[in-house]
């Protein structure tokens, strides 16, 4: 099963990323500040740090430099990070890091020129940070005409994993401003992400949907009750996104809620993509017919959807890999690696997944991904393997007369199952442990464990997988469950009507937390307030 990459050429990582060398401050195991090598990437056209900026830019501003929409680390990793802004003009990313908050041991990073061929964002991957230790960091920008002109700093923190053994935190959920649901002060914005700050997780993945390019926000919706629901409107949440800059205000209009960029400077995130950072359902090859669309090639409009996702998402470049992939691995210490998943770029058209043999029709991963993870999972010595899909497995996600996930409803091996029973039966030939999966998409919460005594295909060992979202969407559900793999279903929490607002309190994130003693993970599932609707610990096998 090849993979089916976008026919029109995505954006590739190698011209998205411009290397450049870095020296700044690294914070060492003893506290110290020594070397740290970094890259700095700043989209398309970006200069690297050190080099001469070689034009004069377009236009000249006066004043200082402004960062815009606030900062964000991700992809954090025991010794990496990566660092992210924008600005209002061309001009210099400039970092200073600390291992305290009040900036005592401070080192200067010179960041890259950012340019309006990367909508002015700039990203910063620093190397040779000290595992399992707090690193402080500010942002600004430099005026490119006279150095001495900075803007006014904006702070974030993280903490790198361990290389030992300790207590772990994370959380997960999807699903960001979908239908019409925006941004409304009244509510006091996306509270959700407000909640989970509250947390104070490791890291925060983001399971898909960052973006809803295809919903387009109005500026009120009526509510049942009477009253209205009013939301923050921009003149790209107006219509469908199909040029680069649409997809691009989509990003930035959330970036306008107060609680998501509290969260982001306080917690790094993971990010993956799904459909709606492009547009709903879509498959390589597609062909729209939606009258909103001037542009009808899907591959047209995700391979804008994907530069606008890499420039404002804080993401690493896998190592070596010259495409610019999504999937990836992050390594969180002894106890957890994240295998973050494209289940959008190669898989074969939606149909009614009623295929009898695998074929490129079945594709949903990709040969090549699904041959990655395998490798990422036979490798892996963490005690804890979390496989982070952007769709459930079990779950029977429609799309019109076809499949849109990868459960057909009908009860044999079929379709798109046939790349997960691979990779069932790989776990279990290879005696991979404490595999579990979380995902979002289906805007409800649940937990699913799948019993290999009560499934159809029964070559694979018992698992879990958790389902949360919405972030800030409507919120759906139930959806069926497809007992090819044997789904037991031992918790949900639905919407008793289909699209309820985030004011009826109906948004979802999970919440994780893995013992360093014992190595237990227990998963809790939670609603907009924070309490806890589910709990159940998972017991690590194996030394």
């Amino acid at each position: 099963m090849p993979d089916r990459p976008q026919s029109s050429p995505s954006l590739s990582r190698r011209r998205f990323i411009e290397g450049a060398t870095v020296v700044g401050g690294g914070l060492l195991a003893d506290g110290t500040l020594g070397a740290i090598a970094g890259r700095a990437r700043a989209a398309s056209g970006a200069t690297p740090a050190g080099a001469a900026v070689g034009a004069a830019p377009a236009q000249v501003m006066s004043g200082r430099p402004v960062l815009t929409d606030g900062v964000q680390s991700g992809d954090v990793t025991e010794t990496s990070a990566v660092l992210w802004a924008r600005a209002d003009r061309p001009a210099r990313l400039v970092a200073e890091l600390s291992s305290t908050p009040s900036f005592r041991d401070r080192r200067r990073v010179r960041g890259p020129v950012v340019t309006p061929g990367g909508d002015l964002t700039g990203h910063l991957q620093v190397r040779g940070l000290a595992p399992g230790r707090p690193v402080f960091y500010r942002l600004a920008f430099e005026d490119l005409s006279d150095p001495t002109l900075t803007s006014e700093p904006l702070s974030g923190h993280f903490r790198t994993a361990p290389t030992r053994r300790e207590d772990l935190s994370f959380v997960w959920s999807g699903d960001t401003a979908g239908q019409g649901w925006g941004i409304n002060p009244d509510f006091g914005g996306m509270r959700i992400y407000e909640a989970i700050r509250q947390v104070q997780p490791d890291f925060f993945l983001h399971s898909g949907d960052n973006i809803y390019a295809d919903g387009p926000i109005g500026a009120s919706v009526p509510l049942p009750d009477g009253t209205t629901w009013r939301n923050l409107t921009t003149e790209a949440k107006s219509k469908v996104a199909e040029t680069l800059d649409e997809f691009r205000g989509n990003y930035r209009y959330n970036l306008m809620d107060d609680n998501l960029r509290r969260l982001y400077a306080e917690v790094p995130v993971l990010a993956q993509w799904d459909d709606h950072e492009t547009r709903n359902n879509w498959f390589p090859g597609q062909i729209l017919d939606d009258p909103r669309y001037t542009e009808r090639r899907v591959d047209v409009l995700a391979t804008r959807s994907r530069r606008a996702f890499l420039e404002y998402m804080p993401m690493a470049e896998p190592s070596g890999d010259p495409e610019g992939r999504i999937y990836r691995t992050v390594r969180r210490g002894p106890l957890l690696d994240v295998m973050l998943l494209d289940e959008r770029t190669y898989r074969g058209p939606n149909s009614p997944d009623d295929q009898t043999a695998p074929s490129p029709a079945t594709a949903f991963m990709g040969e090549r991904q699904l041959a990655w993870l395998e490798h990422e999972l036979e490798r892996s010595r963490a005690t804890w393997k979390l496989i982070a899909a952007d769709m459930p497995l079990g779950l029977v996600v429609p799309d019109g007369a076809n499949v849109e996930a990868v459960a057909s409803g009908d009860p044999r091996l079929l379709g798109r199952e046939f790349e997960f029973a691979r990779l069932l039966s790989f776990i279990k030939r290879r005696r991979i442990r404490n595999v579990v999966f979380v995902t979002a998409d289906v805007h409800y919460t649940a937990a699913h464990f799948y019993d290999p005594d009560k499934a159809v295909f029964q070559d694979f060992d018992p698992f879990w997988e958790f389902v949360s979202g919405p972030l800030n969407a409507g919120t759906f559900g139930p959806n069926a469950l497809d007992p090819t793999f044997g789904p037991q279903l031992r918790f949900q929490k639905v919407a008793p009507t289909a699209n309820q607002p985030p004011s009826a309190g109906l948004q979802f994130f999970g919440h994780v937390t893995i013992d360093a003693a014992s190595r237990a993970m227990t998963v809790r599932l939670k609603d907009l307030s924070g309490a806890t609707l589910f709990q159940v610990t998972l017991d690590a096998e194996g030394r």
